[in-house]
């Protein structure tokens, strides 16, 4: 089946890291695995941070165009027509304008994975690319859903009858492989970064950048802080704009803060293998790629019970959740497992599990599968 694929926030190939460019590269790969011939239709960006309405309009009147081109391309031979249009992540900054439009031009099915829907915003700023996000994701015949908080939205809009979840997932391959060797590399890594292999070493990864990210690093410093009685080292991956300011939240923990700069794939596979506990506060957090990471690793995870954190970590069995904004519990919470290295080894067999049944690329394939033959599409 030849698949068009969209992705209206970041394109796959766009160079600036994120989990929206992992994630949508990710469910390409998913798609090709299972045999579909999948290709980016368009890399336009209708990515609208603050509802500007004369941007708004701007992104509206380009997406006219880009549907006029691929109008003319996909009425050429048969064969460039694809067999399905697959929208990635579609929310009021971040609307659909090209795949209802496919469709209705077409009449092929339309699938959205991860649509989010927020009523406050319908009347905001950001009303227009509220209103045409709606529009697609009512006009959707299926709808993968990554996180229960946005499945309960979006059935609200547009019914049950199409909604479908979607588990965030990773390719876990690449993670076993660097896990099978953790007890060589632990010292590798001490011996990097002067770390004391006979102490808990707790690791944190992110962008260093302005925003929910930044408040997630301050958040950490306040955790630490507390729990500066108990013996830890803390591993810091990341870089950006903001680093000073990261830097400056985590001063008060003194030498006991190592900060790693950026790390190719697979040395944060290794350090996230050769680390004893993720602690992250994750504000606003969608659900965290490095949460998962993390897991895949056989790393539990320390975070806040926020949005789709939840639907990552199991709380009391791959890690522990907190409620946001609480870092006096996150702190305690912090110490209890440090305490208990026997809960922290049986969560660590229970994050490997939980990767493998529900967040692995062969779990999102059923998941396409299913939906797939639903709509009567080749599976």
């Amino acid at each position: 089946m030849k698949i068009g694929f969209y992705a209206p926030l970041k394109p796959p190939d766009h160079p600036s890291p994120s989990g929206d460019r992992r994630m949508a590269r990710l469910l390409m790969a998913a798609l090709q695995g299972m045999g579909h011939e999948v290709q980016v239709i368009s890399d336009l960006r209708t990515y609208n941070s603050d509802g500007n309405p004369a941007r708004e309009a701007g992104i509206a009147d380009a997406s006219i165009a880009e549907v006029s081109r691929l109008t003319r391309i996909f009425s050429g031979p048969p064969a460039s027509l694809p067999d399905l249009f697959f929208t990635y992540h579609v929310y009021h900054k971040a609307a659909d304008y090209i795949g209802p439009a496919l469709k209705q031009r077409f009449a092929k099915p339309y699938v959205i994975a991860e649509p989010s829907v927020a009523p406050k915003r319908a009347n905001s700023a950001w009303a227009k690319g509220y209103v045409q996000a709606a529009n697609a994701i009512r006009m959707a015949d299926a709808l993968f859903c990554l996180t229960n908080l946005d499945r309960t939205c979006v059935e609200r809009l547009a019914g049950a009858e199409r909604v479908y979840s979607l588990p965030p997932f990773l390719d876990a391959q690449p993670y076993a492989r660097v896990l099978a060797h953790r007890e060589a590399l632990r010292p590798v890594w001490g011996q990097r970064y002067r770390l004391p292999t006979d102490e808990p070493w707790l690791l944190a990864v992110g962008m260093m950048r302005p925003g929910d990210k930044l408040a997630s690093f301050r958040a950490l410093g306040e955790v630490l802080r507390r729990a500066l009685h108990k013996p830890w080292r803390l591993l810091v991956v990341g870089d950006g704009s903001a680093r000073a300011d990261v830097e400056a939240a985590l001063a008060p923990l003194g030498a006991r803060a190592t900060f790693t700069g950026l790390l190719t794939p697979e040395e944060l596979a290794g350090v996230y293998a050769v680390s004893d506990l993720y602690v992250w506060p994750a504000v606003n957090e969608a659900y965290g790629m490095a949460l998962l990471e993390a897991q895949a690793c056989g790393l539990p995870v320390l975070a806040s019970d926020t949005r789709g954190v939840p639907d990552i970590v199991k709380t009391g069995e791959t890690g522990w959740l907190t409620p946001m904004d609480d870092w006096a519990a996150m702190a305690m919470a912090l110490g209890d497992l440090l305490d208990a290295p026997g809960r922290l080894a049986r969560m660590r067999e229970a994050a490997l599990s939980n990767v493998a049944m529900e967040h692995d690329i062969p779990a999102a394939q059923r998941h396409f599968h299913a939906v797939f033959r639903k709509l009567g599409l080749p599976a």
